[in-house]
């Protein structure tokens, strides 16, 4: 997959708007690195780390399923951001205006069909791998791993986009939250408890927190274009109190399990994120526009710090 200088006639490239001074600098591999955009993969880890340390705590722990369970599940992040920015470029929603990283498509870093192209193998390896785990568990993981990557694509690509008629946050709650922590889980141990789906919970929401404050930097720009996410729908001001609430309940969720005792008392060592999490939340009430990048790249360290706390309460409180 290596870059070359787009042909405006080739893939059908739309003349490009301007980009920022990091797709300036992009060549080669950077390019790509842009395509990739390596600093949402944390997030897609957080909730393998949680189904893995779940796993472990039940004395399921197995390492080879968990390790392909979290490749799969970067691969699978790395495959929706490719389909996100080509299939955004397509419908015309990557403009001038854009407030978010540079898109390499629309910046004509990449034609079209080189991001396809890199988008398919994404997935492809994703797939394969996902045999792994078939032989593992059964034919079940396969069903679940290809509607995974049809809900990848779908999310801004194909007849009825996702993300375009309001429904991104419920995609990546059943996705990367529910489906991620829960199978990760089960290709372990074979088996999935209340606990577990209870725990996916606060994994969930605290991932479609990116996409909420993602959708609340671009509301302008999206209603522009015809994209009606949850933000243009329902306005800054509830766009703000949704963010808030996604990151609260996420807390609450593991508070209200440990007072139950369906968790240990040390799973409550993630709210040792809450200074994070405050800090975040407060930036996404008063800043507004790109300076919302900052606070979109703090939920996600807020999900990956969450998420390893998480984890390891419940390994020190493991029996021995």
């Amino acid at each position: 997959m290596t870059p070359t200088t787009p042909d405006p006639t080739a893939d059908t490239m739309p003349t490009p708007p301007s980009a920022g001074p990091e797709a300036a600098r992009a060549t080669g591999v950077r390019v790509w690195l842009l395509a990739i955009r390596p600093k949402t993969l944390p997030a897609a880890a957080a909730s393998v780390v949680v189904g893995t340390a779940l796993a472990a705590y039940d004395g399921g722990f197995s390492l080879g399923p968990a390790l392909v369970a979290l490749t799969i599940a970067l691969l699978l992040q790395v495959g929706s951001n490719l389909a996100n920015d080509v299939y955004d470029d397509e419908r015309g929603a990557d403009t001038d205006d854009r407030l978010g990283p540079t898109r390499v498509t629309s910046a004509g870093l990449l034609s079209r069909g080189q991001v396809k192209r890199g988008m398919a193998v994404v997935f492809a390896l994703a797939f394969a791998l996902g045999l792994y785990l078939t032989w593992v568990r059964g034919p079940l993981v396969l069903v679940i791993g290809v509607a995974a990557i049809v809900a990848a694509i779908a999310y801004t690509g194909g007849p009825y986009p996702l993300g375009y008629h309001g429904l991104g946050e419920v995609f990546v709650f059943l996705f990367f939250g529910v489906t991620s922590v829960v199978g990760t889980y089960w290709v372990q141990t074979g088996t999935t408890t209340p606990v577990v789906w209870l725990m996916s919970v606060p994994v969930g929401l605290l991932i479609v927190a990116i996409i909420v404050v993602n959708n609340l930097r671009d509301i302008e720009q999206d209603a522009a274009v015809g994209k009606r996410t949850v933000a243009v729908r329902i306005g800054v001001r509830a766009t703000k109190a949704e963010y808030a609430a996604c990151v609260a309940f996420a807390y609450v969720v593991v508070g209200a399990a440990a007072l139950a005792e369906a968790v240990p008392v040390a799973a409550m060592l993630s709210w040792a994120s809450l200074p994070l999490a405050y800090l975040t939340v407060r930036s996404v009430f008063t800043e507004t526009g790109r300076a919302l990048n900052r606070s979109l790249a703090g939920t996600g360290q807020v999900t990956l710090a969450f998420s390893v706390l998480f984890a390891i309460g419940l390994l020190l409180a493991r029996p021995a």
